[in-house]
């Protein structure tokens, strides 16, 4: 256990990085937030939510020499409530070399509101922005400011929601695989679980569009009870569903590892991990076969990849949930991956909001190392038009 010093000292890194004076360095001079709502192409549900629109908030950070960073969750407008009343303080005028010790430093300074969250996407937004900043100031790309462990990451094509008519699905799907993406996953769970012969019928549908190479994954979002989720197993596996996300709430691990334990395809959940911490207790409990995090709700760049550290330590396979023009760039420099979650509304979004997205080519995305930074380029004439200024508690939308 560290001592009163050492705790001490690890609390403030940030203030020490303010306060160095370091000859050459190189300070954070603004920090901006900003919110955007943008509504759905077609009402979407999963099996425990309904939504019309994705809430992102984006935030924007500028270097004493002038070079800009940028960064984004897609979660409450409340995470821009926190980043201008708690964090903003503390990351204008750290310097831009200090990444991991802003980030402890913003991570004390949530602890009074409750980490896991709001805070935590605000502090994944900055801390993204943060290392967009930090490779653009050196001029590299966040994948060789990183370190590079791969040249690309797989996709997977992610949408096929509850509320889509089976055409719609079968549609969505099948284009994913004529695009070259091998690999799909739609929605079951249908009304809180209480219609499993139609999500039968569905990944049924969803099968004979895809044809018989292509995997299936499918994603209850924790709408089904434990026996009820063993039993839909069963009848996905029917279907050559190999993948099967939150079967049972991820708040009850030992419900989700004895699911796990009597399933017989791979047991995926994680996204709503926080921190990599919870990655952690999530391993440990063995409630998973393929852990999954989100760079955009636990903690940033730098949570994330721990995350990915945690999930190499056990030896299981690890997943980047939603935000694939981030996890395309981060995920070439995971300790491991699996792959990553192409998922159709935060495919949208980043299509309309940034220059540089990357496009699909036999199933992965391939960072182009000669752009800065994440490689994106933020359009913000083109985002204006979704500038949210309600103080409305308006969701980030549930995510893939």
């Amino acid at each position: 256990m560290p001592s009163k010093t050492e705790t001490v000292t690890a609390a403030r890194p940030g203030e020490r990085a303010k306060d160095a004076g370091r000859a050459g360095d190189n300070r954070v001079r603004t920090l901006e937030v900003s919110v955007y709502k943008v509504p759905t192409d077609f009402p979407e549900a999963d099996g425990t939510f309904r939504w019309q629109s994705t809430t992102v908030v984006f935030v924007e950070v500028e270097s004493e020499s002038g070079h800009r960073g940028i960064g984004y969750s897609y979660a409450s407008p409340a995470a821009a409530t926190v980043i201008n009343d708690l964090l903003k303080g503390v990351v204008v005028g750290a310097d831009v070399e200090d990444v991991r010790a802003i980030w402890n430093v913003m991570i004390a300074g949530v602890r009074n509101i409750g980490r896991p969250g709001i805070a935590a996407t605000a502090i994944s937004a900055i801390d993204i922005a943060l290392w967009d900043l930090k490779a653009s100031v050196h001029e590299l790309s966040l994948v060789t400011l990183l370190g590079q462990r791969r040249a690309s990451v797989p996709i997977y094509g992610s949408g096929g929601f509850t509320s889509y008519s089976i055409q719609q699905l079968q549609d969505q799907l099948a284009g994913w695989v004529k695009q070259g993406i091998p690999r799909v996953k739609m929605k079951v769970g249908t009304d809180w679980g209480t219609r499993p012969e139609v999500d039968v019928m569905r990944v049924r549908a969803a099968r004979h569009a895809i044809g018989d190479e292509a995997e299936l994954f499918v994603d209850a979002n924790g709408a089904y009870v434990v026996k009820q989720a063993i039993d839909q197993a069963v009848y996905f596996s029917q279907s050559g569903v190999t993948y099967f996300e939150e079967p049972v709430s991820s708040d009850h691990l030992e419900q989700l590892r004895f699911v796990r334990e009597h399933a017989p395809m791979n047991i995926a959940a994680g996204e709503y991990a926080y921190d990599p911490w919870y990655v952690r207790d999530m391993l440990n409990a063995q409630a998973v076969d393929i852990q999954q995090a989100d760079v955009t709700r636990c903690l940033g760049i730098t949570g994330w990849l721990q995350a990915s550290d945690i999930a190499y330590g056990f030896a299981l396979p690890f997943s980047a949930h939603c935000a694939p023009a981030v996890h395309a760039i981060i995920g070439c420099a995971a300790s491991t991956l699996a792959h990553i979650e192409y998922f159709h509304d935060h495919v949208r979004i980043e299509r309309i909001f940034f220059d540089g997205v990357l496009e699909p080519k036999d199933g992965e995305l391939r960072p182009d190392l000669s752009r800065p930074g994440l490689g994106l380029e933020f359009k913000r004439q083109d985002a204006e038009r979704f500038l949210h200024t309600s103080p409305s508690p308006a969701g980030g939308g549930p995510g893939g």
